[in-house]
């Protein structure tokens, strides 16, 4: 058996002592800059409260365990001094505002030092244990992203709706993106949206996943998460994503030389038993900070300054990156802790049990959930038109989802999570994040996929034996909210159609939808 992994001890006092959270794996950042490698000391802490607060895919809780393995053995290896807590301390308080005033107990600092997290709930602890502890904290900007919070309140002052493509083209010019001479967009469009929506005519070809090796320290994690979160969701045997930036560095590469050329035309599109296709699945490396989103950039735009991948796919990934990327960010902070409570559509159900299993007859989501269990991955079009459409239409609770979300994906951090989830998902924010809901029938998975073929519902039918759940479901959520959306323009075509359907059906209807939600959801 290999030799187990051993967490670094610092030992003696500290200067400043300089926190350090899982999603902040990056070496560069300026918290860490300063530092004396004699009087001052980083803190990583693993506690059961992180995989525990929301159930989190077992995936989940090794991709970030192995990595802060290894982004502390990289610095003990630079000369840093590092106090590490990990999960078998049999001292560890298992949270971290407990475990950061722990800290300071033992190892006496003269002031504490930290990123910004990626969360309110991990922001609040940090600051009640410094206070608690008496020692003063200097939050740090998160320099991996491209647009800092008083940027994007700037950006926000004087608009009454925050519009991604206006933050996305002001993003553009200020970063010099795909500009011209004449500052105009290369191409002569700043969105090649409409050229990637195609659907695969016959089964895709995509190139094989990039798979790192397991090493000792990610095969012990798997080992300790597989012991002590047994009960947690996912699975482990398929565990494959990148703990240290020289992998996601070649995960990278792989992507550029290999999916990039096809990623834009079908970036929409889905097909059965191919969780992966053309996407990039550098999120989560992304979020670890393990990979800078400047390289990702350059790296897209090379590619494309070299003629080895079409404009409109290199526009559509550097659009995910320096504008929705940027953008969701931008509003969770701008937002406020409050944002979480959200619930502007009054839905209340709880969770189908089908979301924990992947059990189902419909065949769209059995395998956009299936793959979530294995792979703690789904690509946005199934994040939002296959697992959080049907949230929406069954009228589950938008605080039940986003958790759902915040736990089961491998990239999964709430800043990014919340606003995509209870934002643009479940339409529970007012309308900050989308002007209108993304509800769809089952005819929009038909026509983006092959799931349907050989499925027992019927996308086209409405009400009866055969009717598919979503199309049940879309034509009484408009029925439902046909008062609350009339004066929303971009939903007037959508209710425009309920015209056509009489008294009559519009019963069966909302009959059939009850018992849906009876059958999926529960009663309320």
């Amino acid at each position: 058996m290999a030799e187990r992994w051993k967490p670094p001890r610092c030992g003696g006092s500290v200067r400043t002592l300089v926190i350090v959270f899982g999603d902040q794996l990056d070496a560069g950042a300026a918290v860490l800059r300063s530092l004396d490698p004699q009087r001052d000391a980083l803190l990583m802490m693993e506690v059961d409260e992180e995989s525990l607060h929301v159930p989190s895919h077992v995936q989940r809780t090794v991709l970030f365990l192995s990595a802060m393995r290894h982004f502390a053995d990289r610095q003990v290896s630079a000369g840093r001094r590092v106090e590490y807590v990990s999960l078998t301390d049999p001292d560890n308080r298992h949270g971290f505002e407990a475990e950061i005033r722990r800290a300071v107990q033992r190892l006496k600092p003269e002031r504490l030092a930290a990123t910004l997290p990626g969360e309110w709930r991990v922001l609040q602890a940090l600051e009640r244990a410094a206070e608690a502890s008496g020692c003063p904290l200097t939050v740090h900007e998160d320099e991996h992203f491209l647009t800092t919070r008083e940027a994007f309140a700037g950006w926000m002052a004087g608009r009454r709706q925050p519009i991604l493509e206006h933050f996305y083209r002001w993003t553009r010019k200020r970063l010099d993106l795909l500009i011209d001479s004449d500052g105009e967009p290369i191409g002569g469009a700043w969105n090649f949206d409409k050229d990637n929506r195609e659907a695969f005519r016959s089964a895709p070809q995509p190139a094989d996943r990039y798979r790192p090796r397991r090493d000792a320290i990610t095969a012990e994690v798997c080992r300790l998460v597989s012991e002590r979160f047994g009960d947690n969701p996912g699975e482990l045997a398929g565990f494959a994503w990148p703990v240290t930036p020289g992998q996601a560095r070649r995960q990278l590469d792989r992507f550029i030389a290999e999916r990039l050329p096809d990623f834009g035309r079908y970036q929409d599109a889905m097909w059965t038993d191919e969780p992966f296709l053309n996407h990039s699945l550098l999120s989560p490396a992304l979020n670890l900070k393990l990979l800078d989103p400047r390289d990702c950039v350059r790296a897209a735009i090379d590619a494309f300054e070299q003629g080895a991948a079409p404009l409109p796919a290199v526009e559509g990934f550097v659009r995910q990156i320096v504008g929705w990327r940027e953008f969701i960010r931008g509003i969770y902070w701008h937002s406020g802790p409050d944002y979480a409570t959200r619930n502007g559509l009054d839905q209340h159900r709880p969770l189908p049990v089908l979301y924990w299993s992947g059990e189902t007859e419909m065949a769209c989501m059995r395998q956009s959930l299936g793959q979530v269990l294995a792979h703690g991955y789904g690509h946005h079009i199934q994040r939002l038109m296959v697992t959080g459409n049907f949230a929406l239409l069954a009228g589950v609770d938008p605080k039940a989802i986003s958790d759902w979300y915040l736990g089961m994906y491998v990239d999964a951090v709430d800043w990014v999570t919340l606003p995509n989830t209870l934002g643009m998902v479940m339409h529970a924010d007012g309308g900050v994040v989308g002007t209108k809901p993304y509800a769809a029938s089952g005819r929009y998975i038909a026509r983006m996929s092959n799931y349907c073929d050989g499925c027992r519902f019927d996308p086209g039918r409405r009400t009866g034996s055969q009717a598919c759940p979503f199309t049940t479901l879309y034509w009484d959520f408009l029925l439902r909210n046909e008062r609350r959306f009339r004066d929303n323009g971009r939903m007037r075509l959508m209710l425009r159609s309920l015209e056509r359907i009489d008294a009559a059906e519009r019963s069966e209807i909302r009959a059939a939808a009850d018992a849906l939600r009876e059958e999926l959801v529960g009663a309320d």
